[in-house]
């Protein structure tokens, strides 16, 4: 969605921006063309780079791009685009573009601070390019207020996390109501044209626009999905792709055949499982060590999952100051995106709630200096992409009982996925130019797609679906927790991605990684952090 896929560390952004993606719509006309018709051909854009005026270690540029492909010459948009040049002389191949996900991750923005996360030799040889999609950020931009104030105010008036209650139910349906008013006033045009298709063709664009014959391409969470539509669209163009963290591409497109089309996108994807298993486990490793690791232990993981659920019904009953029950687990989700030091914050705030006490918002550490001043990035940025691309039940008052289901199935966390795509109930624009299949189409190489056993957002089966469903690609697992393996590290993963990027060297068959550090580590002697191994899987260090 800190979180790879998308900017949603923010308690009150919880169950409409978490890194995955936000939200899902089931629209009752037929079922939109696949956009795998050729376009008109379109002149690569030109991008005039620049030393970045807020952080010259980043050039910066912007470029522009066709609203729509099929009719080029009409209304053009403006791409935002940052880029870090190869820092080893002489030895460069070519550019990696990379998307963090979302939708609505701003990449110039989060390539940025994420620049450190890259493997030391893909920020070698490649110059690492990202960009705010069409529709986010400092590109042209959904916006449906007329000013920050307005767009606060009408965030300020919705339930933190998700809705609890007849009566917070209908302020939530009325205010995504709303929302969608505002944004069909504004400009309808481009809400029809921020597709996942359309974003594939403006990657295209930029690649043609840095000269490299093929695409080298790194996508996160939503990226995952990003990579596979442009791997479908343009074969031949994929010289080497990294699909990190997965969306399942027919749970996106309700084209699977195993999962009930009723369903909003996130129960289709499983992602409510797949929080509930992240969250035992985060329970069960905090129960299984001392509260000076973990502060919300109770001894054990049935005596700490028992205090979990009696302080979320605690939590439901009474409130402590604005922390609300559905506040407090849309945080939650949020806490187990990244394992360091997102699990033993989450702990503490826990256990502060535990003890009636308001967790303390403690300060973030002061931001990398962005390229790009940094940009508005309201709920409908998200939104827009999503919910005119991904189908799920148009019906608003049909939540609650999806809300139900899930919670049988997946405890507190499945309330919190299925509220995240209500907001698309009511969206107000269909998609001109979905890509909705086939997934299958031969790729010039193999895509390598790598799974996090427990990830609360993007489970580890939709990376085997993934898998599965592209025409030629490698599955490497990586046994540990959290959101994407980029901002969950392992040194195995980075070497293997290292060699793939940079030589086309795949992981063997059934390739496992370790994560470097567990959750709740023990203290070394000398006070050092005993990370437990980090598993090579064969690779020599």
């Amino acid at each position: 969605m800190p979180i790879s896929g998308c900017i949603a560390g923010r308690r009150r952004h919880a169950a409409v921006i978490a890194a995955a993606v936000i939200c899902s719509t089931l629209f009752t006309g037929p079922d939109l063309a696949p956009a795998a018709a050729p376009s008109p051909s379109v002149p690569a854009p030109q991008l005039d780079w620049r030393p970045c005026v807020q952080d010259s270690r980043f050039d910066c540029a912007t470029t522009k791009v066709p609203l729509d492909y099929r009719s080029p010459g009409r209304r053009t948009i403006e791409l935002a685009v940052v880029k870090r040049k190869a820092t080893g002389p002489g030895r460069r191949i070519g550019t990696l573009f990379f998307n963090p996900g979302g939708p609505g991750g701003p990449g110039t923005v989060q390539m940025p601070e994420l620049y450190e996360s890259f493997p030391r030799q893909v920020r070698e040889r490649f110059d690492i390019v990202s960009w705010d999609p069409r529709g986010v950020g400092n590109s042209t931009a959904v916006n449906c207020f007329d000013s920050p104030g307005e767009a606060d105010a009408w965030r300020a008036g919705n339930p933190v996390g998700f809705p609890v209650g007849e009566r917070q139910r209908t302020t939530w349906i009325d205010a995504y109501k709303d929302l969608a008013r505002r944004c069909r006033q504004r400009d309808p045009e481009l809400l029809r044209h921020v597709s996942t298709a359309d974003t594939a063709r403006d990657l295209d664009q930029l690649r043609q626009a840095v000269g490299d014959p093929q695409l080298s391409y790194l996508g996160t969470s939503y990226g995952s999905f990003l990579g596979a539509t442009y791997a479908n669209l343009f074969p031949g163009k994929v010289r080497a792709m990294t699909l990190d963290s997965n969306i399942d591409p027919l749970a996106w497109t309700n084209h699977a055949s195993d999962s009930d089309p009723r369903l909003p996108l996130f129960l289709r994807m499983g992602t409510d499982l797949g929080a509930a298993a992240t969250l035992d486990r985060f329970l069960a490793l905090c129960g299984s060590t001392t509260t000076d690791r973990c502060a919300f232990s109770a001894g054990g993981p049935k005596a700490t999952r028992a205090k979990f659920d009696q302080l979320m019904q605690r939590l439901r009953e009474h409130p402590l100051g604005e922390w609300t029950y559905g506040g407090t687990v849309g945080d939650v989700v949020n806490g187990l995106y990244t394992v360091h030091p997102g699990w033993t914050s989450l702990a503490d705030r826990l256990q502060d709630l535990w003890q009636g006490r308001v967790p303390e918002q403690s300060s973030p550490p002061p931001p990398s200096p962005s390229p790009f001043p940094l940009p508005y990035l309201g709920d409908e940025q998200a939104g827009a992409v999503l919910c005119s691309d991904s189908p799920g039940p148009r019906d608003p008052g049909a939540y609650h009982a999806l809300e139900e289901a899930s919670s049988t199935r997946a405890g507190d966390v499945g309330r919190f996925w299925t509220w995240a795509a209500a907001p698309c109930a009511t969206w107000p624009a269909e998609a001109a130019n979905r890509y909705t299949g086939p997934w299958d189409h031969p790729t010039a190489h193999p895509v390598l797609v790598v799974g996090t056993t427990y990830d609360p957002a993007t489970p580890y089966p939709d990376a085997q679906a993934m898998a599965k469903e592209l025409a030629n690609a490698r599955l490497l697992t990586h046994n540990g927790y959290g959101h994407t393996a980029l901002t969950n590290p392992s040194s195995c993963v980075k070497e293997y991605e290292s060699r793939y990027f940079v030589d086309g060297t795949l992981p063997p068959a059934g390739a496992t990684c370790q994560q470097d550090t567990p959750p709740f580590p023990a203290p070394k002697p000398h006070g050092g952090i005993a990370t437990g191994g980090g598993g090579t899987a064969g690779i020599a260090s």
